[in-house]
């Protein structure tokens, strides 16, 4: 039993076979990630209204209980903007931000999106995050970014915002816009700049960390406070008490729902981060570890005070375009984060808010996925638009109206695909056997009076007089008398009891009027299907048929 157990789950799993000559790649790859993320995290942290140490906190969880748990080589977990959003919008309906409650709900929230993670990724639910499809994914980013962008114009504007929605938000800037604030306005500028430059030269340059020295550098030579910009001010440094927040059971059911909110994109962000780094065999088998250790993330998370965690997309793209080779990257990077709290809290006193802004901004630019974007709307007008619904719900009234919507119009969709199924007339291939669609561009021939029809899809209740009305205009529409008429059951998986029934009417109706009917390339589920209802005894054994061809002769009576 231990050995099966230590199978199923076992410790540092990306560190087995460790070889020595990976250290200086893991080394060099979390030095870069700490560069990265050491300004990411405290910023992330402002998007929880948080204080900005507990997004290092964060990242310190994360950091390591990936490491021992996960089985991403590369995955980088910690404070994320994907989720900070959401955790916000659910802890500021029960208690006020900047109160001690506040940031005890949220240390709460994070040891209960971790159990749920714990409890999904030990009974391998990581399969849940493909019934979320990319148009939606892409939707939900999409909608976060405009979010995350709303609320930071305050902040590299230099004017007070205000609002509780995404659009009383912008109404209050437009107001305020008379009070921007140049210096703010300018140093975000150019944090920003310094960002996009650097992420266009090599995306391993720490253009962020470039930006926050000098925003302080900037803040102390030319008196940036007294020209209105706010800074950090005086953070306390050392590492924090480790304990159980105290909440009370009427506040723990008030955050339920945002917990499995939070929870679920973690699923589907891990699912996506692990994808990206791995092939589809090794991502799937490698999630449900994943999904461990960022439970145990977030339980460790939560237990600190800071709040909860999830995979990072972008930070894991840079520990692998800066050739990490196992999770001791970001053990390195966790270790020099605990160096900077320990002993670097005080240079940032004078780190500018604005600069915090802008690194947010940036952010925000890395859900939006433009490309993605553009891929989804040639494919087809109903998943963009799937897209594009989703992008604004989430934008306008949060992410969890955005997830529901999303899911009952995906669902919706799908549904109306499976009721009105794609189908196609065969035609035989000239100088073959072969019997292919109509329309696939390559010459064939009709034969008179037989029409071989190929629906491609189950034949259920909710399809089974659509396909029947198809069947009947088909006959009626051809433009001669019909003589045979064969179902290809090629695509069809399976045929359940209203569709079966629905299909012996129709073979009755055909054979009423004079037309042999036969059933051609039955299998998986479909020949058992016709032996358990009245469709084989009416249709009689004989006219099932092993291929198209051999149906068309058998009823035509050729050869």
């Amino acid at each position: 039993m231990r050995a099966s157990r230590a199978r199923t789950l076992p410790l540092l799993p990306t560190l087995q076979g460790y070889q020595s000559s990976w250290l200086s790649d893991d080394v060099i790859a979390g030095l870069t990630l700490a560069a990265i993320a050491v300004p990411e995290q405290m910023a992330t942290a402002r998007l929880v209204s948080m204080p900005a140490l507990t997004g290092l906190y964060a990242f310190i969880a994360g950091s390591l209980m990936i490491a021992v748990f996960g089985g991403s080589r590369q995955m980088s977990v910690g404070a994320d903007s994907t989720i900070a959003p959401v955790v916000a919008a659910g802890v500021v309906t029960v208690a006020a931000v900047g109160t001690p409650q506040y940031q005890h709900l949220v240390a709460w929230m994070a040891i209960a999106v971790g159990a749920i993670l714990l409890l999904a990724g030990l009974l391998k639910l990581g399969w849940i995050a493909d019934f979320i499809s990319t148009p939606v994914v892409t939707g939900i980013l999409a909608g976060i970014a405009v979010e995350i962008l709303v609320r930071q114009l305050p902040s590299v504007l230099g004017v007070p915002g205000g609002g509780s929605s995404t659009v009383d938000r912008l109404g209050h800037i437009a107001h305020q816009l008379h009070q921007v604030n140049g210096w703010t306005l300018g140093l975000a500028a150019t944090v920003l700049a310094v960002i996009l430059v650097a992420e266009g030269i090599d995306r391993r340059i720490p253009g962020a960390l470039v930006g926050l020295v000098l925003s302080i550098a900037a803040a102390s030579a030319l008196h940036l406070q007294n020209h209105g910009v706010p800074l950090l001010g005086t953070l306390s440094g050392g590492l924090p008490a480790v304990g159980l927040p105290r909440v009370g059971l009427s506040q723990v059911a008030r955050m339920a729902g945002p917990a499995f909110t939070v929870a679920f994109l973690c699923v589907v962000q891990s699912a996506a981060t692990a994808r990206s780094l791995d092939s589809g065999a090794a991502a799937a088998a490698a999630l449900d570890n994943d999904l461990v250790g960022i439970g145990a993330g977030n339980v460790l998370a939560g237990l600190v005070g800071s709040f909860p965690v999830n995979s990072s997309p972008p930070r894991s793209a840079v520990v692998a375009a800066s050739g990490g080779r196992s999770q001791v990257a970001c053990l390195v990077a966790a270790g020099l984060t605990i160096a900077v709290i320990a002993f670097a809290t005080g240079v940032l006193t004078n780190l500018p808010q604005a600069a915090l802004g802008a690194i947010l901004i940036f952010v925000a630019t890395r859900l939006l996925h433009l490309h993605d974007l553009r891929e989804i709307r040639r494919f087809g007008t109903v998943e963009f638009g799937l897209t594009m619904v989703t992008l604004a719900v989430v934008a306008l009234f949060g992410i969890e109206p955005g997830i529901v919507v999303a899911l009952v119009l995906s669902l919706v969709d799908r549904t109306r695909l499976a009721a009105r199924p794609r189908d196609a007339v065969l035609q035989r291939e000239t100088g073959t056997d072969h019997w292919i669609p109509s329309t696939a561009g390559h010459p064939s021939e009709r034969v008179p009076g037989v029409i071989v029809y190929l629906p491609l899809s189950p034949v259920w209740f909710g399809n089974a007089q659509y396909i029947t009305h198809r069947i009947r205009d088909l006959i009626d529409e051809a433009p001669e008398p019909v003589r045979a008429f064969v179902l290809d059951a090629a695509g069809v998986a399976d045929i359940d009891f209203t569709g079966a029934r629905a299909l012996d009417e129709a073979v009755k109706d055909l054979q009423r009027r004079g037309i042999a009917v036969g059933v051609a390339r039955a299998s998986g589920l479909v020949p058992h299907d016709l032996r358990h209802s009245e469709l084989l005894q009416d249709l009689g054994a004989d006219h099932v048929y092993s291929d198209v061809e051999s149906a068309v002769k058998g009823l035509t009576g050729s050869r």
